[in-house]
């Protein structure tokens, strides 16, 4: 059972989240906070296994709560959900730790995968969300997320080539696995093993190496 934190300081948003969480057997709902200081007070005391988390609320914001809890409990996977007007938010929210960004319309499915997949070990990412990303870190250079790439890494195989094109669409493990014929759990070997090759820290770094080659 994957234990959920759910973070907004809107409660219809809660409410939609909860009902979706509930609609499954392997996901529960072990508390809400409506701001960033109840979110911290709640992980420590509840010790969920993902956190949602919205990242504009009142006092205490997302990216702020996203460091504490982490500090604290750093096993834990903290998924942000965002709008697309959020993008000033998602660097700050990454180099606090977020594991993955999800946009709040996003299909029950894919956000319903995307905790599946954080409780896991995995980066969910939205794709449109993740192109974003790399768009930005590419037009600026001076980003802190992302270090200088001015070769390519010798040693990476036919497929890792493969892997790390679609990694840089923004395609998520099993669209990759999709679309190369392959399991997901080969996918994400090939996605740890390029990870170590480029000195990529996380997803975005090495969708950011994809788009410079």
């Amino acid at each position: 059972m994957i234990r959920v934190l759910l973070v907004d300081d809107q409660r219809l948003v809660r409410a939609g989240l909860r009902m979706l969480c509930e609609s499954v057997d392997d996901l529960e709902v072990v508390g809400e906070a409506a701001d960033g200081a109840a979110a911290v007070r709640l992980a420590e005391q509840l010790r969920p296994d993902v956190v949602l988390m919205d990242l504009r609320m009142p006092g205490v914001d997302g990216t702020t709560a996203t460091a504490r809890i982490l500090a604290s409990r750093p096993s834990a996977r903290v998924v942000v959900l965002t709008t697309f007007d959020d993008d000033d938010h998602l660097y700050p929210a990454l180099s606090a730790g977020a594991c993955g960004f999800l946009v709040k319309d996003a299909a029950p499915a894919e956000l319903l995968d995307g905790v599946r997949r954080a409780a896991a070990g995995d980066s969910p990412f939205t794709p449109a969300v993740l192109r974003r990303l790399v768009e930005r870190a590419v037009l600026a250079a001076t980003t802190p997320l992302v270090e200088p790439m001015t070769a390519a890494v010798p040693g990476l195989t036919g497929r890792e080539r493969e892997v790390l094109a679609l990694v840089g669409e923004g395609l998520s493990n099993p669209e990759i696995a999709g679309r190369l014929g392959l399991a997901v759990t080969t996918v994400k070997t090939h996605v740890a093993n390029l990870m170590i090759k480029t000195g990529s820290a996380n997803r975005v770094q090495l969708a950011v190496y994809a788009a410079r080659l």
